[in-house]
């Protein structure tokens, strides 16, 4: 049991529950001379050792890659390990989507576990002995001890940009949780277009860092020739001179970063690059990331977890370099989340669409109308005509009923969330579904 300064009664459920140790922060009184009290300094990073601790160190065991930044953690830890598995190796998942140990997969419920269930996760994959553990790690992780005595060989950075400030309130306190990472790694991947980087690698304590580019030809991974197609991207990766033709098929040019990141983590590992362009040849997509349903009208949706700002720049970019017709964009801001980006989030939806509709996206316990109205504001600096609809299933098939052939209507937000957030129940919600249930509907 984790319990930080906390009521009697609490404490009383615990030992009734069978705890016979507590681990606190704060002095408190036990009435039972058989139950320990631990007084720590701080108790998430104690739990996190006693975790590792009981389940004798499993990150020991395998390679233990590392990804974290505020987008493509996803997409990228899905690139690693389908490289390891075209490698011929075992390998396990922890992160958003999902998580894997070998063929198993398991229901995620957060980015990264607590630190009891994640070395539990670890513990599994070692008793399946993966060669691998690819995870994504958040900075809610890392500023909150979950990954804390996990052995990582290598580490990788993605970007920084506007995120979770409701938690870390400064652009710099969500670097420096994320930086954490590199002190607990032996090799460190960083993106070094991204102006964090710098911080990065001079704070960094692995034993080499390996950097990738798309616009610096001293980076130990370089992207050039890049070609944005509706069908992927293709480009040419220059390591120590030598230079590789990679074609990968999911659309955007921050799946040339992505792909980058991963022929870095994996390449690290010693997969030979014959392997990696080849499994990039082969992969096809990942759910809720830039996942392309075409309609029998000849348009095509496009469903992406895009919540953040950049996120929904980089994807409606991506769209603009192949759509020959209208943007669509149907999207929604969290309620109970950082209130900065909403507005921000309007004016890039306004300035990228044609047009844009404002609709719910787990609104948690905030009145769902000021959402909207905060992300209104935003659209209002830009000349894009929108509309606003509370009920996200009308606002899907509102966007859907304005498509024509050539045009793209964006999804974002959601991308593999099967569930809307509505005050504090969880109901189930998949955009796919409802996509899938109207172009049925209309096929018909």
């Amino acid at each position: 049991y984790l319990l930080k300064p906390t009521t009697k009664e609490r404490l009383q459920q615990a030992i009734e529950k069978g705890a016979t140790a507590i681990l606190v922060e704060k002095d408190v009184e036990i009435l039972n001379d058989d139950i320990a009290v631990i007084k720590v300094k701080n108790t998430r990073k104690a739990m996190a050792l006693i975790a590792s601790n009981f389940y004798n160190n499993p990150s020991n065991s395998f390679n233990l890659v590392g990804i974290t930044g505020t987008n493509g953690k996803t997409t990228t830890s899905f690139i690693v390990e389908y490289i390891l598995k075209y490698h011929g190796e075992r390998v396990g998942l922890v992160g958003t989507n999902e998580i894997h140990i070998d063929n198993k997969i398991i229901e995620s419920e957060r980015t990264t576990p607590e630190a009891i269930d994640l070395q539990k996760i670890f513990a599994e994959a070692r008793e399946c002995e993966v060669d691998s553990m690819v995870m994504e790690v958040s900075s809610h992780a890392l500023e909150l001890y979950r990954v804390y005595n996990s052995k990582y060989e290598v580490a990788v950075f993605t970007n920084l940009t506007l995120d979770h400030l409701d938690y870390h309130e400064t652009m710099e306190n969500y670097l420096e949780a994320k930086s954490k990472l590199f002190k607990m790694s032996k090799y460190g991947i960083i993106n070094l277009d991204d102006e964090a980087s710098k911080y990065l690698m001079d704070i960094a304590t692995c034993e080499k860092i390996f950097t990738y580019s798309t616009e610096d030809k001293n980076a130990h991974f370089f992207a050039e020739n890049i070609k944005l197609l509706a069908s992927g991207v293709t480009f040419t990766v220059v390591i120590d001179g030598k230079e590789h033709n990679v074609e990968f098929g999911i659309p955007g040019k921050f799946n040339v970063y992505n792909s980058l990141a991963a022929i870095g983590a994996c390449s690290v590992l010693g997969v030979p690059m014959t392997t990696i362009i080849a499994a990039l040849s082969a992969m096809k997509g990942v759910k809720g990331r830039f996942e392309t349903i075409m309609a029998p009208q000849g348009y095509s949706v496009i469903v992406d977890y895009a919540h953040a700002p950049d996120g929904l720049l980089n994807v409606l970019k991506s769209i603009k370099e192949f759509c020959t017709g209208k943007v669509i964009t149907v999207f929604g801001c969290g309620g109970d989340r950082d209130k900065s980006k909403r507005p921000i989030m309007g004016k890039i939806a306004g300035d990228y669409s044609d047009f844009c509709v404002v609709t719910s996206d787990n609104p948690r316990t905030e009145d769902p109308d000021k959402i909207l109205d905060d992300i209104e504001k935003g659209i209002q600096d830009t000349m894009c005509p929108y509309a606003k609809i509370l009920d996200r299933k009308e606002g899907i098939r509102f966007g859907l009923t304005m498509a024509e052939e050539n045009d793209v209507v964006l999804i974002a937000g959601k991308g593999h969330e099967d569930y809307q957030i509505i005050g504090h129940e969880k109901i189930h919600f998949d955009d796919v579904e409802i996509i899938q249930e109207f172009l049925q509907g209309e096929k018909n």
